[in-house]
């Protein structure tokens, strides 16, 4: 298999040696609602089983389709011997603290609540893990458990942003997902910022 084709492996968990568990998060880019992150961690010989069988198709959630992302998360989620977590940083939050803050805080909410290991996690260094760490970039095409931990982060947002549809209706929120789209414009145009909104962030 060429680089360019190349899926997601188990590298960097193998050299972390021990227990170890994948962090990403989903949603800095958005105008409105949290921030999300995950994290994943299974026993490494049971990753190399699922790497061959239940989790072949896991890759970078930005590389799937929604639907497929959708059924990825519910086979993470119901792996038997996987421990996961999902948390957020609120919009007041990233206002307070400023979204690469709050980005970390999600991170390390999210690690916590897996438990004391070491952590691989997506792109940058990110201070204020309570763990032992290293950053991959890119990590979410390369390490299986970061991957896992993009797509719990993704789909977890998604739904997320279904609830800020039902609560504030009219912006779109569940086709845009809060990105700075056009169409997201044009109804803070019309309707004003609501309370999920990033005040923070260029909103005009």
């Amino acid at each position: 298999m060429s680089w360019a084709t190349r899926m997601v492996d188990l590298e960097y968990e193998r050299a972390a040696g021990g227990a170890v568990m994948g962090v990403d998060e989903a949603g800095r880019g958005p105008l409105a609602g949290p921030v999300c992150a995950a994290a994943v961690h299974v026993p490494l010989g049971l990753a190399e089983k699922l790497l061959e069988g239940e989790w072949r198709e896991i890759n970078d959630s930005k590389k799937l389709a929604g639907k497929k992302r959708e059924r990825l998360a519910e086979i993470i989620k119901s792996t038997a011997g996987c421990k996961w977590a999902v948390a957020f940083a609120s919009a007041r939050e990233i206002d307070e603290l400023n979204i690469l803050v709050a980005t970390h805080l999600a991170m390390r909410r999210a690690a916590e609540a897996v438990g004391e290991m070491f952590v691989l996690v997506d792109g940058l260094p990110v201070k204020g893990l309570p763990y032992p760490s290293q950053n991959i970039v890119k990590g979410d095409a390369k390490s299986l458990l970061v991957a896992a931990a993009s797509i719990l982060a993704k789909t977890a947002r998604d739904l997320d942003c279904l609830r800020l549809e039902r609560e504030y209706p009219g912006y779109g929120f569940a086709k845009h997902k809060g990105y700075p789209t056009k169409a997201h414009y044009e109804a803070l145009a019309k309707l004003g910022p609501c309370p999920e909104h990033r005040r923070s962030f260029r909103l005009a």
